[in-house]
């Protein structure tokens, strides 16, 4: 009975604990959400007084047949294919680079960590003045090597890319901490025995140290996928509050901030949010049910086969 009464009162104190989060959470994440599904189906609504006159679908069907959010989309699919791989992979080799380290390690790390925690509009600037098509370091670098100066953030071909660029730098801060902590918690012994077999750092490194790596890579890569399928601030600062030359850097998140916030149609901007949303789930599943296959951390179950008793 004793027991009983103790575990029920250490449960009341650990939901007091946890229930300020909760709250947050709730209030911040979950009503939203649940808020932009409903206000998806509003075909006639007072957003200030917060009446709705009409429900229905019509959101979705101007959407399927909007040539900016097809642009939109398409935009966000390049963004994200353009981004993560790159951003995974050079993460992924400077974060192996560090963890060997030993001198100056934790300089090295705040450096590269540092675009992580600065001001996008901070960065924006910097890169802005890189990308100048008249006086950017860019261009500098291109006349060098007697390649024609690029119009950067004027030209439509280029402007992804620079986007592009940029998030990756962007990126790589957050990534390579997370998996400089991966690296570190990879038993040495594995290693060790490796090395007692023969092997060379890129066997170990490729049949060691990447698939006791594997959780922390799926992390990252769900992670950087879910970001980067938000992107915005990017856009907005290094354009100038513009999606890019021709509409060239329209990605999803825009698309939604100028339904929303300069057209004021709240109802397409929320049926966009609500696709936006289930577009990340789609892929944030598939990469959950896929990285299963490739999780070599967990030991695998052997099965036993009974011998036949032979007559």
């Amino acid at each position: 009975m004793m027991n009983a009464k103790q575990t029920w009162r250490g449960s009341i104190k650990g939901w007091l604990y946890v229930m300020p989060m909760l709250i947050v959470i709730v209030v911040f994440s979950i009503y939203p959400i649940i808020k932009s599904f409903a206000m998806s189906l509003y075909t006639d609504y007072q957003f200030l007084t917060d009446t709705v006159l009409a429900r229905g679908f019509d959101n979705f069907s101007y959407l399927f047949s909007d040539t900016n959010f097809h642009l939109a989309v398409a935009n966000t699919l390049v963004y994200v294919v353009g981004t993560v791989p790159l951003t995974i992979v050079i993460s992924l080799i400077l974060a192996v680079m560090l963890f060997h380290i030993k001198k100056f390690a934790g300089f090295f790390r705040t450096v590269y960590f540092l675009p992580f925690v600065t001001s996008t509009i901070a960065i924006s600037m910097v890169w802005t003045w890189i990308f100048n098509a008249r006086l950017g370091l860019a261009n500098y670098f291109l006349s060098v090597i007697g390649v024609s100066p690029i119009d950067w953030l004027n030209d439509p071909k280029y402007a992804m890319l620079t986007l592009i660029i940029i998030s990756i730098w962007k990126g790589l801060g957050f990534n390579i901490i997370l998996i400089l902590a991966g690296l570190g918690n990879i038993d040495k012994r594995y290693a060790n025995a490796a090395k007692v077999d023969g092997a060379n750092a890129w066997q170990i490194f490729w049949h060691v140290t990447l698939p006791q790596l594997s959780p922390t890579l799926v992390f990252v890569l769900i992670n950087a996928v879910i970001g980067d399928f938000k992107v915005f601030d990017e856009v907005f600062a290094v354009f100038g509050g513009q999606p890019g030359p021709a509409q060239s850097a329209m990605t999803m998140v825009f698309y939604i901030y100028q339904q929303f916030y300069v057209m004021n149609q709240y109802g397409r901007a929320a049926a966009a949010a609500v696709i936006l949303f289930a577009m990340i789930l789609v892929v944030t599943i598939i990469q959950l049910l896929v990285s299963r296959h490739f999780d070599y951390s967990r030991p695998t179950k052997v099965k036993r086969t009974k011998k036949k008793a032979k007559a």
